[in-house]
């Protein structure tokens, strides 16, 4: 694991991000030295700053960092923008621009095996909160996320599918979902809470007016001919196995998607 802070006292640059969760990350799979869909990465730590009212840093110079930390290898790249430090406890006055926090780790090679043999999957007890204003981030505040993988590892399941307090399908712990049925792909309405992955904005491009986003309960998705996840780093991968209660083979648009999304950029 390598760290990289870019401030001259590095608890100081961290004190919001530790004490308020005040900033928010994006991770990128670096394969062979090379970042891939760094525009959607971008876009996403772009949004992440207008919507958190924080100061967008120098691209260029943030690339050229993240660039400068990888080693040619197979790996996994978290790029954190923390606010700076200003007043004291919640105001935002005096902040400049964000401390850039990059960290690097091996890539979990077990991702590989799943998107060729699809993966099982079940539903999680745990609920996700609703959340307006955060919705779509993937802000430094994991602890629901922290709280459900616990439940996974409890279960011994990889992944699960989760629901909000009204029972409406969400999203998986760590990736989107999609379902399709028929013609027709459909990926959870994450207005009121969950994270906008940056696969999940590649989908949007790629399928159009092929994806409905939906507010949809457990029965709409177990009536799907097909499901699938996505984060950057696990990619596109089918689901084979919900609960005992939902069971495919069929990969047809899954398969799709992955060709499509290895061969761009």
């Amino acid at each position: 694991m390598q760290n990289i802070i870019t401030s001259g006292d590095p608890l100081a640059a961290l004190a919001r991000g530790w004490q308020l969760g005040d900033g928010h990350f994006s991770t990128l799979h670096a394969q062979a030295g090379r970042l891939r869909h760094w525009r959607y990465h971008q876009a996403r730590l772009r949004d992440g700053c207008r919507r958190l009212h924080m100061a967008e840093p120098n691209w260029v110079w943030l690339r050229e960092q993240a660039d400068a930390v990888l080693d040619g290898s197979d790996q996994v790249l978290r790029i954190s923008l923390l606010r700076s430090t200003g007043a004291r406890g919640y105001g935002i006055d005096g902040c400049g621009e964000p401390t850039l926090v990059l960290n690097t780790s091996p890539f979990p090679i077990h991702y590989y095996d799943w998107r060729e043999r699809g993966l099982a999957i079940g539903l999680c007890h745990g609920r996700l909160g609703s959340s307006p204003l955060l919705a779509g981030l993937k802000t430094l505040n994991r602890l629901e996320q922290v709280l459900l993988k616990a439940e996974l590892e409890q279960r011994g399941l990889a992944e699960g599918v989760v629901l909000d307090g009204a029972g409406v399908v969400r999203e998986a712990v760590t990736a989107n979902l999609f379902w399709r049925k028929g013609a027709r792909v459909y990926t959870p309405d994450l207005s009121n809470g969950g994270v906008c992955g940056t696969v999940r904005a590649w989908s949007q491009d790629y399928l159009g007016a092929r994806l409905s986003m939906v507010s949809d309960g457990l029965p709409g998705l177990l009536a799907a001919d097909e499901i699938w996840l996505t984060n950057a780093l696990m990619g596109v991968v089918p689901v084979t196995l919900v609960e005992e209660q939902w069971e495919s083979s069929s990969f047809s648009m899954a398969r799709e998607l992955q060709r499509a999304y290895e061969q761009t950029d």
